[in-house]
């Protein structure tokens, strides 16, 4: 995650000196929907354990709703589990760097499964070391039970997991044939399918089935070539994913393009389904700011979502419905599109002040679950929060907020099925 996308930052820049509009959705008109809860502030130091908020999960109680908990990732901080209420349950260390020049553990995103020969996990993305760590969650605990010698996703070697060009977005799926991971790849347009294997002793291993590369650069409507500015050696990476469990298809957010639809198998090609509003303006890098200045937008982009393309999650429904929410990171916002048919959209929210707790901004990872979980009787949705107040002076704070989906739905026309679907079946 970027605090903030480079063409959001040049754009707010041009807007402040030149008087331009800034996109109307990151105007007032957008619905606010104030959260219940929030997490413990995260601090992105030495003193804060280096936790940075990245991605959340929702795991279920099978049999009280009110024990369920929320698992979410900080960087090199680890994961830290919350009831909830927001407080802090069980707090797990990345692991540490196995060699002095070596990375340490960097948990980026994390996703639930259910059922893996009789468990439920946790599985996560350690894009510090380009593995895959795999927690069994059991009555709202989670225990490592990552195989001994678990390989590198993508690399071969330690040198060149420390290039950085690692396991980075994660989405859990299952069909059956058995429990995958889908895993992207920083710095690069790859999409990898990761089987999850059971070992001796309780522990599970993996491996990579099969890999998919999205494009990294466009022709235009015009017949222009565009290709996203990046930093040098860099691509348009993905990290926002999730699977619609019921159709096999994987939605994945290439951060400066948009959101794509395709096979969870990797199979068949991809559809860019939105994108974002800066797709198609063309940048030039400068390595003094390290940042990309624009030039003219020539009005190829979409009208939902403001780079970075960030977090998605499924709120399902019966009779195979539902809806699929985006993180529009560049203007803090939620993109709402149908979950069935062509995915039509809907509407925008955010997540704003209210009740005494700050809102969400600049959000990376969101999760959303219909069923009853204690006080949300009526579903919850968690988002990330990468500007938590109060602000703390030369302190990087982030964390988490809870919202009932109930207060969505209303602001949205949307509906609120808490018996429509439940991820044990």
């Amino acid at each position: 995650m970027r605090p903030l996308p480079r063409f959001l930052l040049a754009a707010l820049l041009v807007s402040a000196s030149s008087g331009l509009a800034l996109p109307a959705a990151a105007g007032s008109g957008v619905p606010s929907v104030s959260p219940e809860v929030e997490t413990p502030a995260l601090f992105d130091d030495e003193a804060g354990g280096n936790a940075n908020g990245d991605d959340p999960a929702i795991w279920a109680h099978p049999s009280d709703s009110e024990d369920s908990v929320v698992i979410a990732t900080a960087k090199e901080g680890g994961l830290f589990v919350h009831d909830l209420d927001g407080r802090q349950i069980q707090h797990i260390p990345a692991p540490a760097a196995p060699g002095p020049d070596d990375e340490p553990g960097r948990f980026n995103n994390v996703d639930v499964t259910y059922g893996f020969h009789g468990r439920d996990l946790a599985v996560v993305s350690d894009r510090g070391r380009d593995q895959l760590r795999l927690y069994a969650v059991d009555d709202g605990r989670l225990t490592d039970v990552t195989a001994p010698g678990a390989p590198f996703v993508f690399n071969d070697t330690h040198e060149q997991v420390n290039d950085a060009e690692t396991a980075y977005g994660l989405a859990a799926w299952k069909d059956s044939t058995g429990t995958y991971a889908l895993v992207s790849r920083r710095h690069k347009t790859s999409i990898g399918l990761v089987k999850l294997l059971p070992e001796a002793n309780g522990k599970v291993g993996y491996q990579l089935v099969r890999t998919i590369g999205l494009p990294a650069s466009f022709t235009l409507p015009d017949g222009r070539p565009w290709t996203p500015c990046m930093e040098p050696d860099e691509l348009a990476q993905v990290e926002g994913m999730v699977v619609d469990q019921q159709r096999d298809v994987l939605y994945a957010a290439q951060e400066d393009v948009g959101v794509w639809r395709m096979r969870a198998d990797l199979t068949g090609t991809p559809v860019l389904m939105d994108k974002v509003r800066e797709y198609g303006v063309p940048g030039t890098y400068d390595p003094a700011t390290e940042e990309c200045a624009p030039g003219a937008d020539p009005g190829f982009g979409g009208r939902h979502l403001t780079a970075d393309a960030e977090g998605l999650t499924i709120y399902y429904r019966e009779d195979g419905k539902g809806y699929l929410l985006a993180s529009s990171q560049g203007d803090s916002t939620f993109a709402v599109y149908r979950r069935e048919g062509g995915n039509a959209y809907l509407g925008q929210f955010r997540i704003g002040a209210g009740g005494g707790i700050d809102g969400a901004e600049h959000s990376d990872g969101a999760t959303v679950l219909n069923l009853p979980l204690g006080d949300f009787d009526e579903g919850l949705f968690v988002s990330h929060d990468g500007a938590n107040t109060p602000a703390v002076p030369d302190r990087e704070n982030t964390n988490f907020k809870f919202a009932e989906w109930d207060d969505i739905a209303d602001e949205l026309d949307l509906d609120v099925d808490t018996g429509g679907w439940d991820p044990r079946d």
